[in-house]
């Protein structure tokens, strides 16, 4: 069979008398190096060559199925034996052009290596070749020659070598590594490659045109797909779709399985794979379609230029890797392709697929290292989108549900009765297990527990300071400090701790950030904001900076703005209120109370923070 790759002109159509129907790729197969699709190099080489008489005696046609190496060939010999040549193109309609077309001329010769393989085969053609022809020129055209025998190949060398002066040899493989070497130097070789989707996709709307199809654009993307580069394949299946009505019956419709995965609804993948089963697609094609797919978005995503989709195909498999990430793309080609080769031996392939689907909706169900990362991934991009409710959620101690690509929302889960926690837990707001009470530094922790017992004070916003402590004292300006608007209206508190947790605190200094993101703003008046800290020793250690952050306030709201620094044991349980996600470190998990002596060893802070994790996570153990 010949490989086309053109549109459709007035003269390709072959005759096919006495047939009712003709594939559409015999019927618009090209006829002029002009439409040959895909291949320039090879239209440039072979038209030149026979322009400026410099045609060789013999070359290598290599490349894919179905991407024009026997249509050139053809093309070749119109143009060697056409009577009337415009530069280098054959005319068309002189009596050999009309002959070749025809596949009647004396002067074109094709052989099928694959079934005249032997020597004798080889022998008959060389004891013809030195025969006269009616042209000019004696064109051997052998397909798949790297079918060709030892002995066979070997029979062909002298005659390729120095053939009789009117014969040209043109030599067609698609697989090039196998014609012998001694061949593969007697000729000059020139490779063909796969056919690009937007020249496919080109291709199929000028031949659907020219024969009247009434194709709709997502059909012709189905066929395109389905081509996988090759000319001859694309049209096959664009014949296939006129003959069922749909592209459906090209290809199992995978949109509705990709968008289960997307969404991680574990139910609606399996439902989408039983009504694909219904519908006769069996596990192996289910699969093998849905990794092309999710290969197409790889591509779309690192590589656009390689993807294989064109029209609205592309742009669905854009949104697609959009929508699943790089990440989980990755992951699901990985899976998927391991169970495609499970299947090969399983008793039920359908039972690995839904399985493999159903871990690649439900991530918490795979404990591989890859779905762990992919989990990673999934946590940052939804924390991304609602850091603050994140946090949030786990100063609260209930666990954070994410929806894809949206903000985290805090579950509502109700407080596990006190028979359900495990052996050495107490219950209570500050429940520390009883098996970690004697380590070191939980002195502070026990203090906790007595004093969660005693009545407590008001709330937050007016607990007064640490009695004793030093009164708070205005900062002087830094220097280089942008002046200040005093006639802009102050900002209220609002306005503070929304620009405070979105931008100010992200811009601060590595030593501020870390020493103000264990504090909140309790109160604003006027221009002066008051901002809480869990002691006064930590106050202390901010005062020391507190120019930076005014100055980083006043710049962000273009008026003066300056701090009173004051204690509260409530501002370490708000840390994360007010914190990015990121920003909370092993001091915002600590009780106000549990003030850490800086001579103790650094095994005392990590002693809290892990009883403070363990507090945090029921259930949990520590290893």
């Amino acid at each position: 069979m010949a490989d086309p790759s053109a549109a459709p002109s007035r003269g390709t159509a072959e005759s096919e008398e006495g047939t009712d129907f003709v594939s559409l790729y015999r019927r618009f197969r090209p006829a002029k190096f002009a439409e040959l699709r895909g291949q320039p190099h090879v239209v440039r080489a072979l038209q030149g060559a026979v322009r400026d008489g410099r045609v060789a005696h013999a070359y290598l046609f290599s490349g894919p199925r179905g991407t024009g190496k026997t249509s050139t060939a053809r093309i070749l010999a119109r143009a060697l034996n056409c009577a009337v040549p415009v530069d280098g193109e054959p005319c068309g309609v002189c009596a050999s052009c009309v002959e070749i077309a025809r596949g009647s001329s004396f002067d074109v010769h094709e052989l099928d290596a694959a079934s005249n393989n032997g020597v004798d085969a080889m022998r008959e053609l060389i004891a013809h070749a030195a025969l006269a022809t009616p042209g000019r020129w004696k064109v051997y055209i052998v397909d798949e020659v790297h079918m060709l025998s030892n002995a066979a190949a070997n029979a062909l060398l002298k005659t390729l070598e120095e053939p009789p002066g009117h014969v040209v040899f043109v030599l067609a493989t698609t697989d090039p590594q196998k014609v012998p070497a001694t061949i593969r130097s007697r000729t000059q070789h020139l490779e063909f490659g796969l056919i690009g989707a937007e020249t496919l996709d080109a291709l199929l709307h000028d031949v659907a045109a020219a024969a009247g199809l009434g194709l709709q654009d997502d059909d012709i993307a189905v066929a395109v797909r389905k081509g996988r580069g090759s000319a001859r394949d694309a049209l096959s299946a664009l014949d296939q779709v006129v003959a069922a009505g749909s592209a459906e019956a090209l290809r199992p419709d995978v949109v509705r399985l990709t968008g289960a995965l997307a969404a991680e609804d574990a139910r609606e993948a399996l439902v989408a794979v039983a009504a694909l089963h219904e519908s006769g697609w069996g596990p192996q094609q289910i699969a093998t379609e849905l990794v092309d797919d999710l290969r197409q978005a790889f591509l779309v995503a690192l590589a656009p230029e390689l993807c294989g989709a064109a029209g609205s195909e592309r742009e669905r498999v854009a949104d697609q890797a959009a929508r699943l990430g790089l990440a989980r793309v990755v992951r699901a080609i990985e899976t998927l392709g391991h169970a495609q080769v499970d299947m090969r031996d399983a008793p039920d392939p359908r039972a690995v697929l839904e399985v493999s689907l159903v871990r690649l909706a439900r991530p918490e169900l795979d404990d591989s290292t890859t779905a762990l990362l992919d989990r990673v991934a999934h946590l940052e991009q939804a924390l991304a989108g609602g850091a603050l409710a994140a946090a949030r959620a786990v100063s609260q101690g209930a666990p954070a549900s994410f929806a894809p690509g949206g903000p985290a929302q805090p579950a509502q889960a109700a407080p596990a009765p006190a028979e359900t926690l495990p052996a050495g837990f107490t219950t209570g707001p500050h429940a520390i297990p009883a098996a970690l009470e004697e380590r070191p530094g939980f002195g502070a922790l026990r203090r906790e527990r007595a004093s969660s017992r005693a009545p407590s004070g008001s709330g937050s916003s007016s607990r007064p300071a640490v009695p004793g402590a030093p009164a708070p004292r205005p900062s002087p300006a830094p220097a280089g400090a942008t002046p200040a608007d005093d006639d802009a209206p102050a900002p209220d508190r609002d306005r503070i701790v929304e620009a405070w947790g979105d931008h100010v605190l992200r811009g601060l200094p590595a030593r501020a950030k870390a020493l103000f993101s264990s504090g909140r703003f309790v109160s604003v008046d006027g221009r002066t904001a008051t901002f809480a800290l869990p002691n006064a020793a930590h106050r202390d250690r901010c005062d020391e900076v507190r120019g930076i952050v005014e100055e980083a306030i006043s710049s962000h709201f273009g008026t003066g703005i300056s701090l009173e620094l004051t204690v509260d044991e409530s501002a370490a349980r708000a840390t994360t209120d007010a914190a990015p996600a990121g920003l909370v470190d092993q001091a915002a998990m600590l009780h106000p109370e549990d003030e850490v002596d800086p001579d103790q060893p650094s095994g005392s802070l990590q002693a809290v923070a892990e009883a403070r994790l363990l507090q945090a996570f029921p259930g949990a153990e520590e290893v």
